[in-house]
Order: structure tokens, then C-alpha cells, then sequence
């Protein structure tokens, strides 16, 4: 970050929101997904597609390829069998590609699903950019995290229709116009950051119909800067095959967040 984006806030803010763009619209970023797959629902192991064949083990999943499916494990031609496990890497990482295609290993709640991403995908084609309201210091906020006593999971749908669980590890309160409110937050097991799934009164209206706000890691009294500037859309505003929570109950605040990214630019209509 450059000495002036340290200095001004603003300036932070856009160089935030520039790299924000650069992610998402990335070779293998989420407008590169195209296909989420789950096993369950291809017994005979072929999905359409996607070349190899793919079926659930004891271990994770079992991919069978043949000379003519053109697949690559770990970077090298691959024929014959291998058991995979759920990748942890970005997908530009994924164990198996095929070409330019990856093809990573996902696993929720138990169940196997093997996902698609394709740097030709007509979603990153299309992008014209994320529509975001520039900088307001009103919206950050002072905060303070009290984690439960023990984690809790609620059940939640998820944008693919299903209801799954939602690990919650705290309430994120702060004040605004007045009020405090409060959040449901879930903390990352890796370095203690905090996210939570928010909803508001502009949810569906004039920003994506909720959001995810990710304020860093408490410090060692619960305090926090909730900066609602940085507030993200969620990865299936950029494609629907993804499987992301709705806000968990207390999540959808009776205010305007009038700030932070609000929904994808419209493409602008070409015609001959």
C-alpha cells in the first residue's frame, strides 16, 4: 500500500476496492466458476461435462481418467485411478485440470461435489465491475466481539436451496443512528478473524440481497473497528453455483448499509 493510502483512508479504500475487482475477475476467481457438481447425483460417476469419471469413497473421491479425458493431476498427464481429498488451495491450485479448466474437490456437511472453473466463462467476459459507494467515515464504526462460551451451529438455507449449518462463534456488537446492534459472527480457526453474513434495508433493493462483512481480528479486550465501508458481496453474486449462507437469525439489520459493495455493474448492451 502506498504511503498516501496509509494516510488517507479514502484512498485505502480504493485501493481495497481496485483489488477487489482484480480478485473476482481473476483467471480462476469466482466469475470463473461454471458448475458445482455433486456426487449424489451422478451414481453412474459421469457428469456432463467433465471429462473423467468421479464417485465417492471411504477416503474422498475416486477419479478414474482415460488417455482421451485429457487430464492433468498435480501439473502432469494423468491415466489410471486416484482417491482426492477436499482441496484447501485456490482453485488456480487445484489438483486436477483439464486444459485450461479447473477442476477442484469441494466437501459440505459430508457430501462431495467437484467444482468448475473457466477462465472463458461468459460471467468474467461480461464484467464491468462491482458497483461500491466510495468512502464514508460514518460507517466505521467502534465494535466489541463477545465470544460464546461454546461455538454454536444454526441451520441456515443457502443459496442452492439447501439448509446447512453455520458455525457461530460470538455476538459483534456496535453502535449506529443511535442503537446498538447486534451480529452473529463466526471466527476463522486459522487466524481468528472474524465474518459474519449481514443483511439490511437495503438487501434485494439498491445492493445484493446480503452481504458479508469481514472486520479482522479482535483485539485482546473483543474491541474492533466495524468499518462497513469494506462490507463484500458474497461469492454467488458472482456466480449461482455457489453455495453461500443466508444471515442467520439477528443478522438482518433494520438500517441501511449504505456503503461497501452493493451489487455487479450492468454490462453495457452491444449491438451491430
Amino acid at each position: 500500500m502506498s504511503d498516501d493510502a496509509d494516510d488517507d483512508p479514502a484512498a485505502a479504500w480504493r485501493q481495497w476496492h481496485q483489488h477487489r475487482e482484480a480478485a473476482v475477475s481473476a483467471p480462476y476467481g469466482p466469475l470463473a466458476l461454471i458448475g458445482t457438481h455433486w456426487l449424489a447425483d451422478y451414481p453412474e460417476g459421469r457428469i456432463p461435462a467433465v471429462p473423467g469419471r468421479w464417485r465417492t469413497s471411504g477416503a474422498g473421491v475416486a477419479l478414474t481418467a482415460a488417455a482421451e479425458d485429457g487430464i492433468s493431476l498435480d501439473g502432469a498427464p494423468f491415466t489410471g485411478d486416484v482417491v482426492l481429498a477436499a482441496d484447501e488451495t485456490p482453485p488456480s491450485h487445484a489438483r486436477v485440470a483439464a486444459g485450461d479448466v479447473r477442476l477442484p474437490v469441494i466437501r459440505r456437511e459430508g457430501e462431495w461435489a467437484v467444482r468448475v472453473f473457466d477462465p472463458a466463462s461468459d460471467a468474467r467476459a461480461a464484467f464491468a465491475g462491482i458497483e461500491a459507494t466510495p468512502y464514508d467515515p460514518a460507517f466505521v464504526l467502534p465494535g466489541r466481539f463477545r465470544p460464546y462460551t461454546e461455538d454454536r451451529t444454526v441451520q441456515v438455507e443457502n443459496a442452492d436451496g439447501r439448509a446447512r449449518g453455520l458455525g457461530l462463534g460470538g455476538e459483534l456488537s456496535f453502535g449506529f443512528a443511535g442503537a446498538e446492534h447486534r451480529l452473529q459472527a463466526a471466527v476463522d480457526e486459522e487466524d481468528g478473524s472474524l465474518w459474519a453474513v449481514v443483511g439490511d434495508a437495503t438487501g434485494g433493493r439498491s445492493s445484493y440481497r446480503f452481504r458479508f462483512l469481514k472486520p479482522g481480528v479482535p483485539a485482546a479486550d473483543g474491541s474492533i473497528a466495524v468499518d462497513l465501508n469494506r462490507i463484500l458481496l458474497p461469492p454467488c453474486a458472482f456466480a449461482d453455483h455457489f453455495v453461500c449462507p443466508f444471515p442467520p437469525p439477528g443478522n438482518t439489520l433494520p438500517f441501511e448499509i449504505a456503503a461497501g459493495e452493493r451489487r455487479l455493474k450492468a454490462a453495457l448492451a452491444t449491438g451491430i
